[in-house]
């Protein structure tokens, strides 16, 4: 009688195949996920760099509204100067302009106004940035002083006399200066008592004159004094030409 042998070896060895098979296929997989992933991240740069060689050509778009909505328009470059006007800037009637001291970050915005003259109404003389600038733009720079006789009693706080106003006045009143900037240190107290008494001059009342100087002086408020000064100013000391007056002060005056 015949004794057959244990088919363990078999079942052992088929078992071994199978794992080995399996392993291999885990293995394969797994290599496979890595080189497409690797695959993924080199694509996934490519277009980021992509995206940022499109950033590289200054290529910017603004928001633009159009007759069938809002729509992105292309702009070629972005603005070579920024635009900043000066320190309380205002327009006070045509071509003529209201403000505190210039700086150079202010320049190309000046440039846009063709400016004629700038009357400086300080004892003190401005920057040298200024100087330079309205030299370099054949800009005439008038000086309206404190004091117009000099002295050590000079003081750069104080306020403007009536000689000082009038002298700023006559140069506002002539056309031939435009177009013309009136300034100070901030274009606030000094700037706002000669543009007061040119209000007065063109048949403002006193309350409409007082808010348009306050609204400059900020939080500190105006001061009394200047605006007494406004109050007291004698308007017949200014002489207006019809023939060199600019038009909106004639239509005023009538």
């Amino acid at each position: 009688m015949s004794i057959l042998k244990p088919t363990h070896d078999i079942a052992s060895s088929q078992n071994d195949e199978v794992n080995t098979i399996s392993a291999d296929l885990i293995i394969s997989s797994l290599t496979n996920q890595d080189n497409r992933g690797n695959i993924c991240a080199v694509e996934t740069e490519v277009e980021e760099e992509e995206e940022y060689e499109e950033e590289d050509d200054n290529n910017i778009y603004i928001n633009e509204e159009t007759e069938s909505g809002k729509e992105q328009v292309h702009v070629s470059h972005a603005p070579e100067e920024r635009i900043v006007p000066p320190l309380n800037f205002c327009p006070v009637e045509r071509f003529l302009y209201r403000s505190g001291q210039p700086s150079p970050v202010n320049f190309p915005f000046l440039l846009n106004l063709n400016l004629k003259t700038i009357i400086w109404l300080a004892n003190e003389e401005p920057q040298d940035t200024l100087l330079e600038f309205c030299d370099a733009h054949e800009i005439e720079l008038q000086f309206a002083a404190i004091n117009p006789d000099g002295g050590e009693d000079d003081n750069p706080w104080d306020g403007l006399t009536e000689h000082s106003i009038i002298n700023a006045l006559q140069t506002i009143v002539n056309q031939d200066n435009y177009p013309l900037l009136v300034c100070c240190g901030m274009g606030r107290h000094r700037t706002g008592t000669v543009i007061g008494c040119l209000r007065r001059i063109m048949g403002w009342n006193l309350a409409s004159v007082s808010e348009e100087y306050r609204r400059f002086t900020g939080s500190r408020g105006g001061r009394i004094l200047v605006e007494l000064l406004i109050e007291a100013f004698d308007t017949k000391l200014v002489r207006i030409e019809r023939n060199t007056a600019p038009s909106w002060l004639l239509k005023a005056l009538k």
